[in-house]
């Protein structure tokens, strides 16, 4: 099982000041331990306030790298990319110094696009803080279940992998996706796990529930060994 700590929070408020302590916390130590520090994002309304906060603070951000936990495989002028999402939250003001990696490269599709983004991704090495979020199906990243290509991004030692998820409301259109591994989710001092709301929180607890993976794909992150795994959690 991952070392799992729960947080409450009465508010979004309360969470986004919480999460956005973390994450300066965390990017302070990374920098004071080992001169850089490499922050992997999620996109989705939840952690936009800190984002938007850490954006303001005068860190180090030429040492701080930020990378993508997932993305569709679009252009980033489109308006599902999750690239523009932290383009016009963290990457702004203070935080538009900081050293983005993409995940949509050239490549036609996401599986051709892999072995570069895998490369890029390897070039950053251990992150200090991960952030994940979680869908009502159960997917964390862009881990859905029964995927193509889910089996492999659970059990391989890939950092990322390309999936093509089955369409759902929770997926919307866009199926082909980038994504870390649970094993490139596992390379990070500490992964922060963000729920909203009685339906995620159900599902959550579902998840911790034995059982398939591949049916709820967070229940990977949740049996690995090595996550240190914090959730936060508000109404």
């Amino acid at each position: 099982m991952a070392q799992i700590t729960e947080r409450f929070f009465e508010s979004k408020e309360e969470l986004s000041n919480a999460l956005a302590s973390l994450l300066e916390a965390g990017l302070v130590a990374g920098i004071e331990q080992k001169g850089n520090a490499v922050l992997m994002v999620s996109g989705g309304s939840s952690p936009a306030p800190a984002y938007r906060h850490l954006s303001q603070l005068p860190l180090a951000w030429d040492k701080i790298s930020v990378a993508m936990v997932d993305e569709r495989w679009v252009d980033a002028s489109h308006e599902k990319s999750n690239e523009a999402f932290i383009k016009s939250t963290l990457l702004q003001e203070y935080g538009a110094k900081a050293n983005f990696v993409t995940m949509k490269n050239s490549a036609t599709t996401a599986q051709a696009g892999q072995a570069e983004c895998e490369q890029a991704y390897r070039a950053l090495g251990k992150a200090d803080v991960t952030i994940l979020g979680m869908g009502p199906d159960g997917h964390t990243a862009s881990l859905f279940p029964h995927a193509d290509g889910l089996e492999h991004g659970l059990n391989t030692s890939d950092t990322v992998c390309a999936i093509n998820a089955k369409q759902s409301e929770v997926t919307g259109s866009i199926i082909e996706r980038m994504t870390l591994t649970l094993n490139g989710i596992a390379n990070s001092q500490q992964a922060v796990l963000l729920i909203s709301g009685d339906e995620k929180r159900a599902m959550y607890e579902l998840a911790k529930q034995p059982g398939s993976e591949l049916d709820i794909p967070l229940r990977a992150v949740l049996n690995h060994s090595d996550i240190n795994l914090t959730v936060f959690w508000c109404p």
